[in-house]
């Protein structure tokens, strides 16, 4: 009996960091977790960029989205963010969204609480810099949630959002035509898109893909009658 005890303080340790790992499959998470999935207003689609600020390919998806007039969320890296403030600052000059991707865009099979928790705080210290405001959003690197980012985000003041539609914008065969597809293969009104304003954790030049197929996302949502925009106009679903 004393021998199973730290067994099961360990299988309680371990199902409280990797069980909310199971938000990351969409069906379930869009039965199940709506607002986590990012639904919003059904007139309304968020359009979110993960893993900037990068000098190279963040000021060319800023000059894309102003020629479309459209705005969106970038959820930046918090390593990243430090080392060029100026483009954070420039990026909600420019009138869009800052949101919390974490410090470091790394996959969290050990449970570091304390870590996330600092990790996320100075995150979203550094938004608030850029930004002039605190941020509202987090969404944890590669979509995975644990029960420590979890905790962290709340600490922090952020809600969770992950997404309801991606462009398999960040591998090397990626073409803007299958970005495209992919996004619109399951975009619906009140969803919420992903795509990669950087490569750092893609393959080199991915993001050229989700670039060029911003103009035709953004008809293709049009057509259907659907405002662009970032997720604090979106009406995310509590």
């Amino acid at each position: 009996m004393v021998n199973a005890l730290p067994a099961a303080a360990l299988g309680a340790v371990a199902a409280w960091h990797i069980g909310p790992a199971a938000t990351w499959l969409p069906g379930v998470r869009a039965v199940l977790w709506p607002g986590l999935d990012g639904r919003g207003d059904p007139s309304h689609v968020a359009l979110t960029f993960d893993d900037g600020p990068d000098p190279d390919s963040t000021p060319e998806f800023l000059r894309a989205l102003d020629a479309l007039s459209v705005r969106a969320t970038f959820f930046v890296l918090g390593s990243r963010l430090a080392r060029r403030p100026a483009l954070g600052r420039l990026i909600a000059a420019e009138g869009h969204e800052l949101a919390v991707h974490g410090w470091r865009h790394d996959r969290p099979w050990c449970p570091r609480p304390l870590r996330d928790a600092r990790d996320l705080a100075r995150t979203a210290d550094l938004v608030a810099d850029a930004a002039g405001r605190r941020p509202l959003w987090y969404r944890p690197a590669y979509g995975i949630l644990t029960g420590g980012r979890w905790s962290a985000a709340r600490a922090a003041g952020l809600r969770t959002v992950l997404w309801s539609a991606w462009g398999r914008d960040w591998t090397a065969e990626a073409t803007a035509r299958s970005v495209h597809a992919e996004v619109t293969r399951t975009l619906r009104g009140g969803g919420t898109v992903l795509l990669h304003d950087s490569d750092v954790v893609s393959a080199p030049g991915a993001w050229r893909a989700a670039l060029g197929a911003l103009p035709g996302l953004v008809a293709e949502c049009r057509s259907r009658g659907l405002e662009v925009g970032p997720l604090r106009d979106h009406e995310v679903i509590e």
